[in-house]
């Protein structure tokens, strides 16, 4: 059986939070006995697939970028002949252009399914235009899944399509994240504090950094930013910049800090990536309350540390809170990686996505799961 999946960027140019879970979903089908497709825009498209690991990728040019939406005006019939020779499309929403290639260009000859990443947030103008085009695919397709209980039960266009939707949380591998820290890859950083607090992601402008700045002034706290350069902000002594970092990086950074700490206060952040990432090293966690994914993964009190939105009082509160309380800390992070383990990992999320193509494709139910070990990391397969 072959499913294609469909999404405005993709590996090699980007991998983001949605591209990884498009990764994780192809490379776990692939063991379930699903060959997988990608297709997806590029301003450098390849003219022919591009194999990574156990499933390709199809290119189409990338003619012009309209509010971090990139618009192709030929690819119709490259994304037809693809959906012409699927047994189902995955959609990964939102993005428009498959909204209408879904409804004009042979999308609906097959069946489908969407994963619901996050709500339109930011462009509200746009929206006001892309709305009924959005409800009209959204109606269309055979099934949406949310990424969490919490998005489902508080999107206001979930809400329309509720006898459809089912919940599938996101999952990782916790290869990268919970091996053993390599120390010399830390080596490369200088000046870092004996202790800090780790923020890691794009400087998006929901991530709510200017608030975790502002905190990090007035509690003094020493705060390491990595993953990208946030501009246009002024930054205190005790902050870190230290840009895009590897895997390898990554976990030993995670292994050093005290805690997790993730500001983000818009719904555009739908679940957090990186608050698994770092669940999984066994960090605890602080975030905000912005009715997403955020707080599914982060149990306050539980897991860590659950706090306003755009409050950086209430962000500088709970970083003292944790970086005065030792014993606080080893609790919480124990129980965020215990979390992790039962209810994030990719496999869990692979046989919940399995199971649905089966029963959209009508296929009988595979009576017992394998799950080989994963024979790559992200960087790997970024890289390698």
């Amino acid at each position: 059986m072959k499913i294609l999946h469909v999404f405005k960027t993709y590996l090699p140019d980007n991998f983001g939070g949605v591209e990884r879970v498009i990764w994780e979903i192809a490379e776990g089908a692939a063991r379930q006995g699903f060959a997988s497709d990608v297709f997806t825009l590029s301003k450098t498209p390849s003219a022919e697939p591009i194999t990574i690991s156990n499933h390709r990728v199809h290119q189409a040019s990338a003619t012009l970028d309209i509010a971090s939406t990139p618009i192709a005006f030929t690819a119709a019939t490259r994304f037809r002949n693809l959906a012409q020779a699927a047994d189902l499309i995955h959609y990964h929403f939102p993005w428009p252009m498959m909204d209408l290639w879904h409804l004009h260009a042979g999308g609906r000859g097959r069946p489908s399914v969407v994963t619901y990443h996050s709500d339109v947030v930011k462009q509200t103008a746009l929206l006001r235009l892309y709305q009924p085009l959005m409800n009209r695919f959204l109606g269309s397709v055979d099934h949406i899944v949310a990424t969490s209980p919490q998005y489902l039960a508080t999107s206001p266009v979930l809400s329309r399509f509720s006898g459809k939707t089912s919940v599938i949380p996101l999952g990782i591998n916790p290869f990268c994240a919970a091996k053993p820290a390599n120390c010399a890859a830390i080596s490369s950083f200088s000046g870092l504090p004996d202790r800090f607090f780790l923020f890691v992601g794009a400087p998006r402008y929901y991530k709510g950094l200017p608030f975790l700045f502002e905190a990090a002034r007035q509690t003094g706290l020493p705060v390491v930013i990595a993953g990208g350069t946030p501009e246009g902000h002024q930054v205190s002594e005790n902050v870190t910049l230290l840009g895009p970092v590897s895997d390898e990086e990554k976990a030993a950074l995670l292994s050093r800090a005290e805690a997790f700490v993730f500001p983000s206060h818009l719904r555009s952040e739908a679940f957090g990536i990186a608050l698994l990432e770092a669940a999984f090293a066994g960090k605890p966690l602080i975030s905000c309350e912005i009715g997403t994914g955020t707080s599914y993964v982060n149990r306050d009190g539980q897991t860590g540390l659950v706090v306003p939105p755009a409050d950086p009082q209430a962000l500088g509160d709970a970083m003292l809170t944790l970086w005065n309380n030792e014993a606080l800390r080893a609790r919480l992070g124990a129980a965020a990686r215990r979390r992790a383990m039962t209810h994030f990992q990719a496999d869990q999320m692979v046989d919940a996505y399995c199971d649905l193509y089966r029963k959209l494709l009508n296929i009988p139910a595979e009576p017992q799961k394998h799950h080989p070990s994963q024979p790559q990391s992200y960087q790997q397969v970024r890289h390698g």
